[in-house]
C-alpha cells in the first residue's frame, strides 16, 4: 500500500503528536522508503535546530523586562 505523507504529518510525529496507529504506519513508511526518511531526517534537524537557538532569551533581556516591571509597578509596601 502506497501512502503520501506531507511534511505536516512527519511533523506531528516527530512531536509525537500522532495517533499510535499513525505512529505505526509511519514508522513502516519510514523503513520501506527512503526518500520519506530522508525528508524526516531534514525535519528534524531544523526542529533540533530550532530547539537550540530557542532555548531561552539572552540575560540582557531578562534584565530589561525585569527593570521595566520594577518601574512601572507601584510598590506593594508602602
Amino acid at each position: 500500500m502506497s501512502c503520501q505523507y506531507t511534511p505536516e504529518d512527519l511533523l506531528l510525529y516527530l512531536y509525537k503528536e500522532t495517533s499510535p496507529k499513525q505512529t505505526a504506519e509511519i514508522e513502516e513508511a519510514l523503513q520501506n522508503d527512503w526518500t520519506l526518511m530522508e525528508k524526516c531526517k531534514v525535519l528534524k534537524a531544523g526542529m533540533n535546530g530550532l530547539d537550540k537557538a530557542f532555548s531561552s532569551p539572552r540575560t540582557e533581556a531578562i534584565l530589561h523586562i525585569m527593570r521595566y516591571a520594577a518601574s512601572t509597578t507601584p510598590s506593594v509596601f508602602q
